[in-house]
């Protein structure tokens, strides 16, 4: 805490006189403790550095002791969230320490992680120091750890807070220097290294740190702080076991002088870094004249040390200020991702490129950090002899690289070559003159510009063909510029030209139209970078060239399909709310107005995945602070107005507590009534004011006339954010007593209730458009705004609701809000029988003899074990399972307090308690009776569950559980039943896949799949084969919507483009006749992965979330399902969400979304995703289906309005009814295979063992699809080279070379690897084994040792893993077909919605038809 009271500093004889005390702190550099003193004052205002919903102390010694930890001598913690601060309590810069007094605020964690939950968040404490010291270490680890110390501990800084990161960079950076030159000179022993040789390797090391990106030159920095760095690593002599020293070596020294040269203070220099610098502390006699040297100091040299700390901030200042000045044009630029498959066809084979020892760094030869306005004034340099390859050193083309330059490039090339001096030639081929390497071939590399020369003569056949395809396109062009008109020439005019070249034109390709399409298509970058460049605007502009999408579809994979792209088939009401919105917003408005803000997530899933389990390693999580609305019942606001209010008319009735009941009230001459709206003063200034719903008028015995209200959000103010229309406003379940003083005036608000279904569409629509034209008069002539309100808003449930207009606003004293919050409150409360036989606990009603669920936490022996990636749910348990069998004592229970009160209960145990191998050969749902007593608090019980014989649990055919109920050989109990078989929903699956979202269902007894469409043929066919009885339109989702408006006589109605109307009246009769018409469907699904474009109108059209929402306002139907990947909700600043949910709720429907974990579902991999129920406001919105196994994954949360965060439902880390599945579960049964298998069809060669087995594997006497991805040579090594342990992967490779087949030698380890490690989270799970005790990464659609998840290594064999391995991680049934090559059948695995998910969703919606059928 900070105090005012002066204090001198620690000497450094305090630290050591204590033969007891040790510090915890590793091996560590020279630091500082020469500090100037001040007292400190903290003001108020500036004492709340950030909010958190973290234990608050005063005192850092409490906060120390509340972290104690074993052996704690000479404490030492972790620090998180902190921010250093003066005296004033003023933010300072990490570099102030030596010049002033400084402070810290933060959050103050134990050193290791604390199996005490409690403990483990931390304590917050403010103001408190003064930092006394500080220390850089982490060398050996090679990442700098940042310490501080102050009177009472020793503190390891780990994250500054937000707002302090700023300050903290410029340190960070300076210390990660230090360790970039200990590992250059520890690895080189110092030798013979030049001063150029060791700033280029400290330059490509730090390359990828984010406060050196943009131009901040990395160079002039490491050489500015060549003095600290050199006093750093001397200081690390004193403790060296080794016998060169750091002052000994000569190119540190030479860094040393270097920096010493761009020091612009006086001569008289300041006291410099090393005069008060020392490492930990010191003894004797040498303590007392350090102490005695730091006292002495003059004020001339406070203001010397003060001055160079403050030129050097500004220095850094300077350096990050060049990052802006640069042109902003690059970040405009775009290139067309290449997918290497596309193009292989039209390369040599494979080759490998061989390193030379004569090679150079080229941050050797060239300033890495040139800050130039144009990278045209980038310096420039032939390169000759050159040649491009990937991290395994294979020959790859040119085109990979983009044409232009760019931020958004995610491909990793490397080059070689004889550099030059630039002359302004260019290689030209074959005496070819219609092609030079001019600027569009020269590539920006960390600010060096090459221009290319003639290739080697290896990779001469690579380049051939990027001049093969430039010739092309200068024949091409020829082509256009040969008409009159350009527009003459399309581009199927242009194709058939094109293949009627013969074999001696140079830019022959094929007389096969189809091919040559293909091939402009695949190589469109070179193509639309020729026409770029060339001058004629025409020709730039020509219909050619706008008319193809010559965007290879990279996105797509391996699978090459020859539709393209088309603009949504969309209803008017989707594109009057799509396209409105994209007409008022530009994307730059959509990220700065949203109301609901939500972060944007830049990576991809398989990335949040590495992210997740980093921070489940560190387990600093610190809780966000969020608000929830207060919403209880019957609050009153007073008021001290005197105003005339007067009822109007005679009460009505009175309630029991005698106050009277009124219909209508005269307020300021206004008539306000019971169903009515009104504004209501607000103290706080808002631009919105409150807007109340009258549920009742009643006055007060006291006279006070009064009235209850229910809060009215508009739709800005919700999570629709700007998506909402103005007009509308939704009920809320917030309410409160009001005087009548208190209104302002009435509000006008229509409670609508619109008649549903797709029979009266055309109606309700008229019926929108005349009161819009109404709303838009009356908004001319300057009248008050006509609200409507149709919907009741949850956010805490996360879902908009369909009025119940029999309970609102009927003026009879009661409110269906307070209800429902009375009925929360009496479901928190805790009551006791007095018999002592049963009890209320959070909702539900215990009895002696039920069995229940108890917290793991209570039983000791958790097993501990290391994480690492996809093995994160070691060691966590499932819910204990015992029987009440005695309400013990109960003298000293607090009233209401359900810890205060033991129970008595038995354990049965499950057989994961016994062993992992008990576990692997026993039912999932299999208990075990004992004789072992416990006696608990019911606070520790987490729910009800059921023991019941085997025999009574029914049969079961999916490997999913969503009834708790268990069986016990041995004991018996009657209760529970089962569930009636309903009637099944008419289905259309729309982006249907191979079916996994239609098979789930299907096996829930919910939803008969009728119809379904999908794109792909390989995934089309798959969906037939597993439902023969459904009908597939393997065709665009647009055209067969067309279609379906056209046969109902609905074109009016239909806005596509010509080319959907045109396939769609090329369908045959069959097609037509079996198209699914509005009336016959009852549910809508689809799993859809929607493309994340850029945010324009123009863009937006062409996604496929816009045909499928038309599809649910054209046909309406009961139910709706949509699921997409988890960054849909934040995607765009959450505006595609946002919009999404505006639609349905312009519809009618009830909605509800939220993100769901597979995983805590029977699904063995981690995989999230997001979905948006709908149901039509006759119909019950269904729930989100219980987790029921334990994963490691947090609470998935989406951002609401208010900073209010929801999640549909908890987190299963600490405890659920199940155990998690593990990839023995699903795969351990499975016979072995090799590298590149491809046998269909196999014996299983064994009888499943575990329960997920018998579950998956069913009847099937074959197994099918037991195929494998082929390895090339040098993978396959790895693979056999890769442990066969748990988180194995390429760390664990030796480093050696091994020589091919065909001769080669090459570097077991990829050498980008370990190069790149340390700015992309050490490559973890790269070359990756699966955990035979862990579970699958999330299935991709093409599993691959270097991919996004490269962990798919069988935990045994060398191969990857197999079709029907992937395909059992998402739950599919070993019964279950997939159609096409091994990588169509990845693709159809790794995009479709794992069956165990989707019954969990079907059983309740099937819940919800059924409890909606028992209320009727």
């Amino acid at each position: 805490m900070a105090t005012d009271k002066k204090q001198s500093k620690r000497p450094a004889s305090d630290i050591i006189d204590d033969p007891v005390i040790s510090r915890k702190m590793p091996k560590r550099g020279a630091a500082c403790s020469d500090f100037k003193e001040k007292s400190l004052r903290i003001s108020e205002k500036d004492s709340v550095i950030e909010t958190k919903k973290d234990a608050v102390v005063e005192e850092e010694l409490l906060a120390v002791r509340l972290t104690a930890e074993q052996d704690d001598d000479r404490p030492c913690r972790r620090l998180t969230d902190f921010t250093f601060h003066n005296s004033s309590g003023a933010s300072q810069p990490f570099e102030m320490l030596e010049a002033d007094d400084i402070f810290i605020s933060g959050l103050i964690l134990p050193l290791e992680e604390s199996a005490d939950k409690e403990k483990g968040k931390g304590i917050r404490c403010e103001g408190f120091g003064r930092v006394e010291e500080w220390a850089i270490s982490g060398y050996e680890e090679g990442s700098p750890v940042i310490w501080v110390s102050t009177d009472i501990a020793d503190y390891d800084c780990l994250k500054p807070s937000g707002g302090y990161k700023k300050f903290y960079d410029h340190f960070y950076a300076k210390a990660s220097a230090c360790v970039e030159v200990y590992k250059i000179l520890l690895k080189s022993s110092g030798g013979d290294l030049s001063l150029d040789e060791l700033l280029a390797g400290v330059v490509r090391a730090m390359s990828g740190m984010k406060c050196f990106s943009g131009g901040v030159s990395i160079r002039d920095f490491v050489v500015s702080q060549g003095d600290f760095i050199y006093n750093q690593l001397i200081g690390l002599d004193k403790t060296s076991k080794t016998d060169k020293l750091f002052a000994e070596i000569p190119v540190l020294t030479a860094l040393r002088e270097e920096s010493s040269k761009l020091v612009d203070l006086d001569q008289s220099q300041p006291v410099s870094f090393s005069g008060s610098l020392r490492i930990g502390p010191k003894s004797g006699d040498e303590n007392a004249t350090n102490v005695s040297a730091n006292t002495c100091l003059t004020e001339e040299d406070e203001d010397l040390k003060m001055a160079r700390v403050l030129q050097e901030e500004e220095r850094w200042r300077s350096m990050k200020q060049k990052k802006g000045r640069g042109s902003s044009s690059s970040s405009s630029k775009y290139y067309i991702k290449i997918n290497e498959d596309e193009i292989a066809n039209d390369y040599p084979l494979p080759a490998y490129y061989t390193t030379s020892n004569e090679e150079t760094d080229e941050y050797i030869i060239f300033d890495s950090g040139i800050d130039v306005m144009n990278i045209e004034d980038l310096p420039r340099s032939m390169l000759h002899d050159w040649a491009l390859y990937n991290s395994d050193a294979r020959l790859v083309p040119l085109e990979l690289l983009p044409l232009k330059p760019c931020d958004e490039i995610d491909v990793t090339i490397f080059g070689s070559g004889i550099m030059t001096a630039d002359d302004g030639s260019g290689y030209i081929c074959d005496g070819d003159s219609a092609h030079s390497s001019s600027g569009s071939n020269a590539s920006a590399i960390e600010g060096i510009r090459y221009r290319l020369g003639k290739p080697s003569k290896q990779y001469a056949p690579w380049y051939e063909q990027v001049l093969k395809t430039a010739r092309l396109a200068i024949s091409i062009i020829t082509l256009l510029k040969e008409q009159i008109r350009v527009a003459r020439l399309s581009f199927t005019d242009v194709i058939k030209r094109i293949s009627d070249f013969t074999k001696g034109h140079p830019a022959f390709i094929s007389s096969n139209p189809v091919l040559v399409e293909r091939y402009v298509v695949v190589h469109g970058q070179i193509i639309l970078q020729q026409f770029s460049e060339y001058p004629d605007h025409n020709i730039k502009k020509c219909p050619f060239r706008d008319e193809q999408n010559l965007n290879p579809r990279a996105a797509m994979g391996p699978v090459v399909s020859k539709r393209k792209s088309m603009q949504a088939t969309t209803t008017r009401l989707i594109n009057r709310i799509w396209g409105g919105y994209y007409s008022n917003y530009s994307p730059e408005e959509s990220n700065e107005g949203t109301q609901c803000e939500v972060k944007e997530v830049d990576e991809i899933e398989e990335q949040e995945e590495n992210e997740e389990d980093d921070a489940l390693e560190e387990n600093l999580a610190v809780q966000e602070k969020t608000q929830t609305p207060s919403s209880v019942p019957r609050q009153t606001k007073s008021s001290s107005r005197s105003t005339e209010v007067k009822w109007d008319g005679k009460p009505v009735r009175k309630l029991p507590t005698g106050e009277a009941l009124y219909k209508r009230a005269i307020v300021h001459g206004d008539e306000i009534a019971v169903s009515g709206a009104v504004l209501v003063q607000d103290d706080e200034a808002n631009d919105f004011p409150a807007i109340y719903f009258v549920e009742y008028m009643f006055e007060k015995l006291d006279g006070s006339k009064m009235f209850h209200g229910r809060m009215m959000q508009r739709g800005c103010q919700t999570v629709l954010g700007n998506a909402a229309n103005e007009r509308e406003i939704f009920l809320t379940n917030e309410c409160m007593d009001f005087q009548l003083e208190e209104v302002k005036q009435s509000v006008c608000v229509d409670i609508r209730s619109l008649p549903w279904g797709h029979q009266h569409r055309k109606a309700n629509a008229n019926a929108d458009k005349l009161d819009r034209a109404n709303a838009e008069e009356r908004k001319k002539k300057g009248l008050p705004t006509e609200y409507y309100c149709k919907s009741l808003y949850w956010p805490e449930k996360g879902a908009f609701f369909a009025l119940s207009h029999g309970s609102i606003g009927l003026g009879s004293g009661l409110c269906q809000a307070c209800k429902l919050m009375e009925a929360d409150s009496d479901k928190e409360k805790f009551k006791l029988d007095a018999s002592l036989t049963s009890f209320m606990y959070e909702g539900t009603k215990y009895s002696i003899h039920d069995y229940v669920y108890v917290s793991p936490n209570y039983f000791s022996s958790e097993r501990e074990s290391e994480i690492f990636k996809a093995g994160r749910n070691v060691g966590l348990k499932a819910h204990a399972i015992c029987q009440l069998l005695e309400i013990c004592d109960v003298k000293h229970r607090k009233q209401g307090d359900p810890s205060s009160v033991q129970v008595k209960v038995r354990r049965f145990f499950r057989p994961e308690d016994i062993s992992s191998e008990k576990a692997y050969s026993s039912d999932i749902r299999e208990v075990y009776y004992s004789e072992e007593m416990h006696t608990i608090s019911i606070d520790m019980i987490e729910g009800k569950c059921e023991i019941r014989k085997k025999k009574d649990l029914g049969p079961q055919d999916v490997p999913s559980i969503f009834d708790h109920a268990f069986f016990c050989e041995y004991l018996y109990d009657p209760s529970g039943g089962s569930l009636k078989q309903g009637n099944r929903l008419t289905t259309l699956d729309i982006f249907a896949g191979c079916g996994g979202l239609s098979e789930g269902l299907e096996q829930a007894g919910v939803s008969l799949t009728k119809w379904a469409i999908e794109y792909e043929e390989a995934a089309g066919d798959a969906f037939k084969l597993n439902h023969p009885g459904s009908l597939v339109f393997v065709n665009n989702c647009n055209v067969i919507l067309r279609a379906v408006m056209q046969k109902c006589g609905d074109t009016d109605e239909c806005i596509s483009t010509p080319e959907a109307d045109e396939l769609a009246k090329s369908l045959n009769q069959e097609e037509l006749d079996n198209l699914p018409l509005p009336d016959k469907l009852i549910l809508l699904m689809e799993g859809l992965l929607v493309r994340f474009n850029q945010s324009t109108w123009s863009k937006v059209q062409c996604e496929m979330i816009l045909a499928f929402l038309s599809f649910a306002d054209y046909y309406r139907p009961k139910f709706f399902l949509l699921e997409n990947v988890r960054n849909f909700v934040s995607f765009n600043q959450g505006q595609t969400f946002r919009l999404t949910l505006a639609s349905l709720l312009e519809m009618g429907y009830q909605v509800r979304f939220g993100i769901l974990e597979a995983g805590a579902y029977g699904v063995p991999q981690s995989r999230k995703r997001a979905f948006i129920w709908a149901a039509s406001p006759e119909e019950l919105l269904p729930e989100w289906p219980e987790p029921m196994h334990v994963f490691a994954s947090p609470e998935l949360k989406i951002s609401m309005s208010k900073n209010l965060q929801y999640s549909a439902v908890p987190s299963t880390s600490n405890g659920a009814p199940f155990r998690s599945l593990t990839v023995r579960d699903t795969i351990g049964d499975l016979p072995p295979v090799g590298n590149g298998a491809s046998s269909l069809s196999l014996q299983y060669q064994g009888e499943p063992i575990s329960w997920f087995q018998k579950k998956i594997r069913g009847s099937m006497a074959i197994l099918n699809d037991h195929v494998s991805k082929e390895m090339n040579e040098l993978n396959l090594i790895r693979c056999q080279k890769i442990p066969k342990r748990p988180g194995a992967d390429w760390r664990d490779l030796p480093e050696e070379k091994v020589k091919l087949s065909t001769g080669q030698v090459a570097d077991l380890i990829p050498w980008c690897l370990p190069n790149t490690a340390k700015r992309h989270n050490q490559w973890k799970g790269l070359f990756g084994r699966l955990d035979w005790e862990g579970n699958f990464p999330t299935s991709i659609t093409d599993p691959q040792p270097m991919g996004k998840v490269g962990m798919c290594f069988h935990p045994q064999q060398d191969r990857i893993v197999t079709v029907r391995e992937c395909a059992r991680s998402q739950g599919f049934p070993d019964s279950y077909k997939f159609s096409g090559t091994v990588l169509h059948k990845h693709r159809q695995i790794g995009n479709a919605v794992p069956p165990p998910l989707a019954y969990a969703l079907g059983r309740k919606l099937k819940e919800a038809i059924e409890n909606k059928s028992r209320g009727s």
